[in-house]
């Protein structure tokens, strides 16, 4: 399974980043073939790929038929990135379940929280905030993915926790697929959202766990062009 990979795409995934950051790979540069770039950095053609799509989902990348990947040029982003499980469920469809499972499993997280949780979430929670303002939108999501999955393993319910892992790899992309779109006021706003989900579970209060949760990924959905 691709989410069973993620660990070393993503390593591969930020390795490709940082080359773009630091100007190694330029605006408008092909990148290696995947048969090339997969012996130099010594992976399979597979996990490369994925963090290739990785990070064409974050607007770092572009792929085009026949013509290879090309690093994408910042003022030319798409206002709207790829989803790349079009032809298995619609983006919206995600939306609506992410909304209907993560909201509760995080209200019946709420009555199970204990302080080394909390820590773990307030310590995700920075780590999402301060790679924003440095530009690792690789590390950021990883730590949007870390938070959102210590919620779901604090939840008692495990059949409902297992529904969540079982669509991680489609709730994952959710969580990229708005990137090249969001505005820094509306970072800005989720980084809030975060926190007040993680104040709602130290207080054990599930309703309002529920509530913010739900404000969350609506508000997610509107940056990647849906309302749910």
């Amino acid at each position: 399974m691709m989410w069973d990979k993620a660990p070393v795409t993503q390593v591969i995934a930020r390795r490709l980043q940082d080359m773009i950051r630091s100007g190694e790979l330029k605006p408008g540069e092909r990148l290696p073939s995947q048969r090339v770039l997969s012996e130099q950095m010594n992976v399979s053609r597979p996990t490369l790929r994925e963090a290739l799509l990785t990070l064409e989902t974050l607007g770092l990348v572009q792929t085009l038929p026949a013509r290879g990947t090309f690093v994408r040029d910042p003022a030319s982003r798409p206002a709207q990135a790829v989803w790349r499980y079009d032809d298995a469920h619609d983006l919206r469809d995600v939306f609506q379940t992410r909304l209907l499972i993560e909201a509760e499993i995080c209200a019946l997280a709420a009555e199970a929280m204990t302080r080394d949780t909390i820590d773990s979430l307030q310590s995700a929670a920075k780590t999402f905030q301060d790679a924003w303002h440095r530009g690792d939108l690789v590390a950021h999501v990883e730590a949007d993915l870390a938070l959102h999955q210590a919620i779901a393993d604090a939840c008692p319910n495990r059949m409902l926790a297992n529904v969540y892992a079982n669509m991680q790899h489609l709730l994952s992309e959710t969580q990229r697929q708005p990137i090249p779109n969001t505005d820094p006021d509306r970072m800005l706003q989720s980084i809030e959202e975060h926190r007040s989900i993680i104040a709602a579970l130290e207080g054990q209060d599930a309703d309002g766990a529920r509530r913010h949760m739900q404000q969350h990924i609506r508000n997610t959905a509107r940056c990647a062009g849906h309302s749910v």
